[in-house]
């Protein structure tokens, strides 16, 4: 049974969010209400998911998730009720695999997390390698010159999917549904940034990549020649 931790100040919330979580018996879910003891938690109980809260007392959610990235990539959603692009693009950069906007239906953010599992779940034998990357969908290892490169989850996925097809040109919204599923509180410029990252960790020159390519009016591509 896959554990949750679930990050919230606002008891009401926190509640309503692990009762909708756990009402099917499919997650464990470890609540916490402050930034210390959430990374306390992060290392005790080794959560497959973390639901983190930006505006806690004490140690924020920002401070709470340089702190776990220091020691591991587990999938971290932000949820907060800062909705300016800079604060979603600065959460992303800081490891965030999504961001969350509040108000939300907790019924769209159990879909979420569902459709999380789900995805994570199917794994096939793909392999994509040329004479620097290698990308390996079983263990979700991708090298470059023989290197691990660490990868958050939602980088290895969105690079994954994109290698699967080279040369075939997504756009941002494709891109968004596939990665990240439907959901109305997410927002498309988390495309963007974890393509951003990508790049500064797999491109010899990120900013003439090699690997993910920009299609000028279009979007993205794995593979081939800037266009």
């Amino acid at each position: 049974m896959p554990t949750i931790l679930l990050v919230e100040d606002d008891r009401d919330i926190l509640q309503i969010v692990k009762l909708y979580l756990e009402r099917d018996g499919r997650y464990r879910v470890v609540a916490v209400c402050d930034g210390s003891t959430a990374l306390e938690a992060a290392g005790r109980e080794t959560p497959d998911l973390i639901l983190l809260d930006v505006m806690l007392p004490g140690m924020d959610g920002l401070s709470v998730c340089r702190g776990i990235r220091e020691k591991s990539d587990v999938p971290v959603f932000f949820i907060s009720a800062r909705r300016e692009s800079e604060d979603v693009i600065h959460g992303l950069e800081l490891g965030a695999d999504d961001y969350i906007v509040k108000p939300f239906d907790p019924n769209v953010l159990a879909a979420k997390v569902d459709a999380f599992f789900r995805r994570r779940s199917i794994r096939s034998k793909y392999l994509w390698k040329d004479e620097r990357l290698e990308i390996e969908e079983d263990s979700l290892i991708v090298r470059l010159d023989g290197e691990t490169v660490p990868l958050y989850a939602k980088e290895r996925q969105l690079l994954v999917f994109m290698s699967r097809t080279p040369k075939q040109v997504y756009s941002v919204r494709q891109l968004f549904e596939e990665v990240w599923g439907w959901d109305r509180d997410s927002d498309e410029r988390t495309v963007m940034v974890h393509i951003r990252n990508l790049r500064k960790k797999i491109e010899p020159d990120p900013a003439n990549p090699k690997y993910i390519v920009t299609v000028k009016g279009f979007g993205y591509r794995f593979g081939g020649e800037e266009a």
